[in-house]
């Protein structure tokens, strides 16, 4: 990524990419409502190196190895459906916010990063902005500064999306919101991500 134009194209995509609504920011704002700044931030730092992690190995060719496995890459998008239909059905059946005993795991650093992997949009921002923004043969250098720009453009959204959560959770204290709030989550969780998903599978 060499010079400022190509480097301003960058990061004006890694921010699109990063703020308009998927599994992470839905995640980050699902946990912020029920669980506050504090419980959430390991998440979002976990997306940002996730993303970082995710970035750097794609550009490092990663990405060549599903275009000669295309299995492989069916059976992480089956894992993928198969992990985000479960979080949709945790979040819409999560109940009321309780803080104090909440029966809703919190979704840790750990978590964060591991997500990129089976996370439909992160691969598509990752292969995305590798092979249109690295040129051949980039060294190191050049995949750790598309690997820092990628991953403070998921902090800034993450951050911003919790925010938001935190905004909106003194109106969802009442059940009858807070359940509502619940599924409205679950369905934005799987209708940002499913598109892609499938979109690729019938490719």
């Amino acid at each position: 990524m060499h010079g400022p134009d190509l480097l301003l194209s960058y990061t004006t995509f890694c921010l699109i990419m990063a703020t308009t609504p998927g599994p992470n920011n839905m995640m980050v704002l699902a946990s912020g409502v029920r669980f506050g700044t504090r419980r959430t931030l390991p998440l979002a730092l976990g997306i940002a190196v996730g993303m970082a992690v995710l970035f750097g190995a794609t550009g490092s060719g990663l990405g060549a190895a599903f275009d000669a496995l295309p299995a492989l890459g069916t059976g992480l998008r089956l894992l993928s459906a198969a992990f985000l239909f479960w979080l949709a059905w945790k979040i819409a059946t999560a109940g009321p916010l309780r803080r104090d005993q909440d029966e809703l795991k919190v979704l840790g650093f750990p978590t964060g990063v591991a997500f990129q992997w089976i996370n439909p949009k992160a691969w598509a921002a990752a292969m995305t902005a590798a092979s249109t923004y690295l040129p051949d043969g980039a060294g190191a250098t050049t995949i750790a500064a598309g690997a820092a720009i990628i991953a403070l453009a998921a902090l800034f959204a993450t951050t911003t999306w919790l925010t938001f959560g935190l905004l909106i959770s003194r109106f969802l204290h009442e059940p009858g919101r807070a359940r509502a709030f619940n599924i409205v989550m679950a369905v934005l969780l799987l209708a940002s991500t499913l598109p892609i998903l499938f979109g690729r599978l019938a490719e």
